[in-house]
């Protein structure tokens, strides 16, 4: 009988570890209907980091991840990097609007359904999950980083977290401004040669 219980459990954890779709892969379109119903598509922050945290709005884990992220919003946001909560818990407009008021959320939070988070998380519902789930998007709209099902410590992490958007916000840093200057100079060479 303990073998077949090891067995199981062994199989159920395989089928957990393939349910993580792969990273990196291109983000599909998703889109955020906010507590006023104003809908926005994740691909109008194309160009941002964007970390997008599926989250229950009972949830303190979640809860304290919104602020964390309201935090490297303060820090990160001039710089290009866009947090974005979605809940999922039957959230309704009422209950996102008390979530992002009683714990001073500054970020964006909008609310989905719990079928289109499964499935945009990749998952199946047949999948066992914890949230936060976290999923990290570059600028090019590249997911680089997801959550496991079971929960990935590290992208709760501030440090962590932080550490990973400033990388990937520094990625193309050679801004459109650079390459012009650089065009520019490369210009002026030739009218001065002649050519």
């Amino acid at each position: 009988m303990r073998s077949l219980t090891i067995f199981t459990a062994a199989v159920a954890l395989a089928f957990t570890a393939l349910a993580k779709p792969p990273v990196p892969r291109p983000a599909k379109e998703f889109d955020f209907v906010d507590a006023n119903g104003k809908h926005t598509l994740l691909s109008s922050y194309r160009g941002k980091v964007v970390v997008i945290q599926f989250l229950q709005t009972t949830c303190p884990h979640c809860q304290a991840m919104s602020q964390m992220l309201t935090k490297l919003n303060a820090e990160l946001g001039p710089r290009g990097f866009q947090p974005i909560g979605v809940a999922f818990n039957d959230a309704t407009p009422d209950m996102v609007r008390n979530y992002v008021s009683q714990f001073h959320i500054g970020m964006p939070v909008a609310y989905a359904p719990r079928d289109t988070v499964i499935s945009y998380l990749g998952l199946s519902i047949m999948d066992r999950f914890v949230v936060p789930q976290v999923m990290v998007i570059d600028k090019k709209g590249t997911i680089v980083a997801q959550s496991d099902p079971l929960g990935t410590a590290e992208l709760q992490t501030e440090s962590y977290l932080r550490d990973m958007v400033d990388k990937l916000l520094k990625e193309g840093a050679t801004s459109s401004s650079t390459k012009k200057a650089v065009r520019a100079v490369a210009t002026a060479k030739k009218a001065g040669s002649g050519q």
